[in-house]
């Protein structure tokens, strides 16, 4: 058994994890806490007080004691806000409280891009404009090209978790351009698990997704590698050939 341990702030699409789960196999548990969000706010204050040290740390024992052997932070913005070296800072603490590799959705997007081979990436976001321009720069740190940004201009995680799968694919569509390899998605309270096949077929290009990104790196930090298709490319491993 393998089990990974997610803190996810709040509560939007949480239902994503147990939808993974099913489809990654009995022996990988996804083990989830959720941190107090404190002011449920797209704005750069608030989510630099969401992924704090103290409300972080509030989690991490609930992970240790449920046996996770890994540590994704489940937000993105709760992490990119504090540009690449702040929030790396954020994943060693992080590490050090739990004494077991962690690592962040943020950071997870980067790996999963260069997972795929892909380096031109377009970006369709659930922020605000000046919050989505700060996960550009945060892809940008990380040897990525970001040939546009899409926003939507929500301010509330309680709002994105109300999308469906219309919602998802409207903002993918509009998001993508012909100069991008892949589309990324970065919400974790956007509800995307069950809808990656789709996004993928109608963009017809990978599709990287918060949620979906996060399970990968916890993935990632087990050193497992799972053949999962419905969860897209990245989830999507040539078989091993016997001899």
């Amino acid at each position: 058994m393998t089990a990974l341990g997610f803190l996810y702030p709040g509560h939007s699409a949480e239902d994503d994890y147990p939808r993974m789960e099913q489809l990654l196999g009995s022996d990988i548990r996804l083990d989830l806490i959720h941190t107090d969000i404190g002011e449920d706010a797209h704005r750069v204050d608030a989510l630099l007080e969401m992924g704090s040290a103290e409300r972080l740390a509030e989690g991490v024992e609930g992970l240790r004691l449920a046996g996770a052997e890994t540590l994704v932070w489940a937000c993105t913005s709760g992490g990119f806000v504090r540009g690449w070296e702040g929030a790396k800072d954020q994943v060693r603490a992080l590490a050090r409280l739990a004494g077991m590799p962690a690592s962040s959705t943020s950071f997870a997007f980067v790996h999963a891009a260069r997972e795929i081979g892909v380096r031109r990436v377009a970006v369709g976001a659930t922020y605000p404009e000046d919050v989505a321009v700060l996960f550009a720069d945060f892809l940008r740190a990380g040897g990525l090209e970001v040939t546009g940004t899409r926003s939507s201009g929500i301010v509330t995680a309680a709002e994105v978790g109300t999308w469906g799968e219309e919602d998802v694919l409207t903002l993918a569509r509009a998001a993508d351009d012909s100069d991008a390899e892949a589309v990324l998605l970065p919400d974790t309270a956007l509800h995307t698990a069950a809808h990656l096949g789709l996004l993928e077929k109608a963009l017809s290009k990978p599709v990287l997704t918060a949620n979906q990104v996060a399970v990968w790196e916890g993935l990632r930090l087990a050193d497992r590698r799972v053949n999962a298709p419905t969860l897209g490319t990245l989830f999507t491993r040539e078989p091993m050939v016997q001899a």
